[in-house]
C-alpha cells in the first residue's frame, strides 16, 4: 500500500500556465525518493503542494491513507528543510530544535528528552547552547534537519538542502542524511538538480521535465538504462545522435556506424566512453580540459559536437588540431523511436 499517493495532480501559480500536469506518484513508507530535474521542471512546485504551500488545481494527495490535499500546512504533520535553513539567529541549538514542540505544547520533560535524542542523532550532542552564527554551514544544516524531525513527522520534505555547502561537505552530509533517514525510518522526499546526489542517496529517483515525470526508477536502472532522450542526456549521455540506415545523423552531416538492432532511432554515449586519440573518425579540437588523470575534449565533427576523453599521459592535442576518435557501438545506449 502506498504511504504517499499523488493522483492526477495539476499545479500552477496564479493565472499562469500549468506548472505540473496530471502527475501520479506513489511512495512507500520508509522510502527516500528524489525528485530530480533542471530548474523549472516542477519538482519544487510538487514538493510545495505536498506541504500545503500551493493549492491544487486538480487531483488529490493522500498521506498514510488520509486525504491531505486541502488541509492547511500545520495540519499535515510534514517536516520541511529548505535551501536556506531559516534558523532563528537569537535562539541556541536546543531552542531552535525545540521550537516546533513548544508550539505543540509538549510537556517539558518529554520535550527535553525528544530534543536531546534528535540532537544526538544528527551528531550535535554538546552543541546545545551554541547560536547559529557560531556554527559552520554543515552544522546549521544539521540543526535544521533536527528541527524538522523532532516533531516526528509522517513525511520529511527537503528542497535542495545541501546546495549552500562546499563540495566536500555536501558529500559528507548526504551520507549523514541517508544514515539518519535509515536509522529513524523516515519517509523522505528529496528535491535536487544534482544527479550524483540523487544517485548516491535515493531508493528511487523521479526525473521530471516540463511538469511531467519522464522516468521513475532505481538509481542503477536510471543510470544504466534511461528510457528517453531527455533522461539519457540528463544522466550524462551527452553525445546523443539520431540513427538511420547505418549512419549517425547530426546537425552538420552523418557518420557511418555498424548496423544496430531494428527500431534503434537514437544512439548515445557518455564522454568517458568516447576515446580521443584513436579510432575511425576525425574531429577538430574546440576545447580541452585537464581533469587530473584524464583530459576532456570537445570536438567539432561532421555530426556536430562530440565530447570525449583521453588519458592525461600523452594527450597532447590542442585547440584547432584534428584528432581521431572512436564511438564504440558496443558501449552505446540504444533508444527506440
Amino acid at each position: 500500500m502506498s504511504y504517499l499517493k499523488l493522483q492526477q495532480v495539476s499545479l500552477g501559480y496564479g493565472n499562469s500556465k500549468t506548472a505540473v500536469e496530471r502527475l501520479d506518484l506513489e511512495v512507500a513508507q520508509g522510502e527516500l525518493i528524489s525528485l530530480l530535474g533542471p530548474s523549472g521542471c516542477g519538482k519544487t512546485t510538487t514538493m510545495r503542494a505536498i506541504a500545503g504551500l500551493i493549492e491544487l488545481r486538480g487531483g488529490s494527495i493522500a498521506l498514510d491513507g488520509r486525504d491531505i490535499g486541502h488541509l492547511p500546512p500545520n495540519k499535515r504533520n510534514i517536516g520541511l528543510v529548505f535551501q536556506s535553513y531559516a534558523l532563528f539567529p537569537h535562539l541556541n541549538v536546543f531552542d531552535n530544535v525545540a521550537f516546533g514542540l513548544r508550539l505543540r505544547k509538549v510537556p517539558a520533560p518529554q520535550l527535553r528528552q525528544r530534543v536531546e535524542k534528535v540532537i544526538a542523532a544528527v551528531g550535535l550532542a554538546g552543541f546545545e547552547s551554541r547560536l547559529p552564527a557560531q556554527m559552520s554551514g554543515g552544522q546549521q544544516q544539521r540543526v535544521a534537519l533536527a528541527r524538522a524531525i523532532v516533531i516526528e513527522p509522517k513525511l520529511l520534505l527537503l528542497d535542495e538542502p545541501l546546495s549552500n555547502l562546499d563540495a566536500k561537505l555536501r558529500v559528507q552530509m548526504r551520507a549523514e542524511l541517508r544514515r539518519i533517514q535509515r536509522e529513524l525510518g523516515i519517509t523522505m522526499l528529496y528535491v535536487t538538480h544534482d544527479q550524483e546526489e540523487a544517485l548516491a542517496m535515493s531508493d528511487r529517483i523521479v526525473v521530471m521535465n516540463g511538469g511531467r515525470i519522464e522516468q521513475m526508477d532505481t538509481p542503477e536502472r536510471l543510470f544504466n538504462a534511461p528510457r528517453t532522450r531527455f533522461v539519457a542526456n540528463f544522466m550524462g549521455f551527452e553525445n546523443l545522435f539520431d540513427y538511420r540506415e547505418g549512419h549517425l545523423h547530426g546537425n552538420r552531416g552523418q557518420l557511418p556506424l555498424a548496423a544496430l538492432p531494428a527500431g534503434t532511432a537514437c544512439v548515445a554515449w557518455r564522454p568517458q566512453q568516447v576515446l580521443v586519440g584513436e579510432g575511425p573518425y576525425t574531429g577538430r579540437v574546440l576545447s580541452r580540459g585537464f581533469l587530473g588523470d584524464s583530459v576532456e575534449y570537445l570536438l567539432q565533427t561532421p555530426i556536430g559536437e562530440v565530447k570525449g576523453m583521453a588519458p592525461a599521459a600523452g594527450a597532447e592535442a590542442r585547440e584547432g588540431q584534428d584528432v581521431p576518435f572512436s564511438l564504440p557501438a558496443g558501449e552505446a545506449l540504444l533508444l527506440p523511436a
